[in-house]
């Protein structure tokens, strides 16, 4: 079910450790990953410092952009679940007083969405 789950969309809970070691080149020292969703190929990682977005990019993904957002410069976020008709879940990041969102991610009708809210708004209140 995971990989039919990735392939339509959905994210998916990934092990802290393993996406750890992915991204040793991107965490500084004593930087931890808290939680880490995978949605297709790309990720969204909570650490402690800061929301990092993975886009794998191109046919082989080789390419790869590391968008990281520290939490204290996110104003505000909105999420949008699915419908009956509509299926996409939206969720949308604000950084400092920009008028338009900063990252928009989509998924597909998708339970974790949920849990990427909460753990996006357990970030900011720390």
């Amino acid at each position: 079910m995971g990989i039919f789950d990735g392939l339509m969309g959905n994210a998916t809970q990934h092990d802290n450790e393993a996406i750890e070691k992915k991204l040793v080149d991107v965490l500084v020292p004593g930087e931890r990953v808290s939680l880490a969703f995978k949605l297709v190929r790309d990720l969204i990682v909570f650490t402690d410092f800061r929301l990092i977005l993975v886009d794998k990019q191109g046919v082989t993904g080789k390419k790869v952009e590391y968008k990281s957002i520290p939490y204290h410069s996110i104003s505000r976020f909105s999420v949008e679940t699915s419908g009956h008709f509509d299926l996409d879940a939206e969720l949308k990041i604000w950084i400092s007083s920009a008028e338009l969102p900063a990252e928009t991610l989509q998924f597909r009708k998708d339970k974790n969405i949920v849990a990427v809210q909460k753990a996006l708004a357990a970030a900011l209140i720390k």
